[in-house]
C-alpha cells in the first residue's frame, strides 16, 4: 500500500479488541462507502482465507447511515454499527496470534526484501525533495538559487542532488516554481505586503515577471486573487 498510494493500513489494540482503519493520507473529503466496503470486505477476505475461515470480525463500524444492514451482516457475519466514529473492523486481539495457514517464509523472505528496498529508496526520494523545498524556502529572498548552491547547502554535488532528483521523478526547476507558488500564497494571504515586495522576496527580477508566472499558476493576477481569498476569510469569519 505504501508503495502504490499515500494511503496507511493502521492496526491497534483497544482492550480485548484488535481494530483495522484504513486512512488516505492526501484526502480532502472522506472517502465513498464503495471505496471503504471494498476495502474492509478485502481485509476480511485475507483474515478468512488466511486461517481456513477461523477468524471472523466481532463488529464493523460504518460512518454511513443504516442502509443495507442484512445485506452486510450476512457478508461480514457480525453485527454492523452504522453512524459511527470512524470506518473500522474490529477483531478480538486474540485473532492476532491465529497463524495464517498460507504462510511461506521461503516467499516472503523473497518478497519481503525487494519491497522493503523499494519502500526505502521511496522513502528517501520523497525525503530529497522535502530537503530541497526547506532549502529553496530559506534561499529565495531576493535572488533565484542554482541547483548547485542547493546541493552545496545540503552537502552534496550538484550532479548527486540532480540524479536523486530524476531518481524522484521531479526536475529542480518544478521544485523551484512550486515553492515560489507556495510562498506567493502564503505571503498574499497572510500579510499586507506589497506585490511588489512579494515579487523581489519570490526571486523575481521585477513584478511583471512575477505577474506573469502567477497568471500561469492561477489565471488570474495577484492582486484579484488576493482580494477573493481574503473574502473568502472574511466570510468564513
Amino acid at each position: 500500500k505504501q508503495l502504490t498510494c499515500p494511503e496507511e493500513i493502521r492496526l491497534h489494540r483497544e482492550g480485548e479488541t484488535a481494530v483495522v482503519e484504513f486512512f488516505y493520507l492526501e484526502a480532502q473529503a472522506a472517502e465513498p462507502d464503495v471505496l471503504v466496503d471494498v476495502c474492509l470486505a478485502w481485509i476480511t477476505s485475507i483474515a478468512r482465507r488466511g486461517t481456513d475461515g477461523q477468524v471472523t470480525p466481532l463488529r464493523v463500524e460504518l460512518r454511513r447511515p443504516l442502509q443495507q444492514r442484512e445485506l452486510l451482516e450476512q457478508h461480514y457475519g457480525c453485527r454492523v454499527k452504522f453512524k459511527a466514529a470512524r470506518n473500522a473492523l474490529v477483531f478480538a486481539a486474540g485473532d492476532l496470534d491465529q497463524p495464517f495457514s498460507t504462510f511461506n517464509q521461503e516467499l516472503l523472505t523473497v518478497l519481503g526484501g525487494q519491497l522493503e528496498s523499494e519502500l526505502q529508496a521511496q522513502r528517501q526520494e520523497a525525503g530529497v525533495i522535502e530537503l530541497v523545498r526547506k532549502a529553496l524556502r530559506r534561499s529565495l529572498a531576493g535572488r533565484r538559487p542554482t541547483i548547485e548552491e542547493v546541493a552545496r547547502e545540503l552537502a552534496m554535488s550538484g550532479r548527486t542532488l540532480q540524479r536523486r532528483l530524476t531518481q524522484a521523478g521531479i526536475t529542480f526547476q518544478k521544485l523551484v516554481e512550486d515553492t515560489r507558488r507556495e510562498l506567493a500564497h502564503h505571503y498574499l494571504k497572510n500579510s499586507g505586503m506589497e506585490l511588489n515586495e512579494a515579487a523581489y522576496l519570490l526571486g523575481y527580477e521585477d513584478a511583471n515577471s512575477f505577474f506573469r508566472a502567477f497568471h500561469l499558476w492561477e489565471g488570474t493576477t495577484p492582486g484579484e486573487w488576493r482580494s477573493r481569498h481574503r473574502e473568502v476569510v472574511l466570510a468564513r469569519g
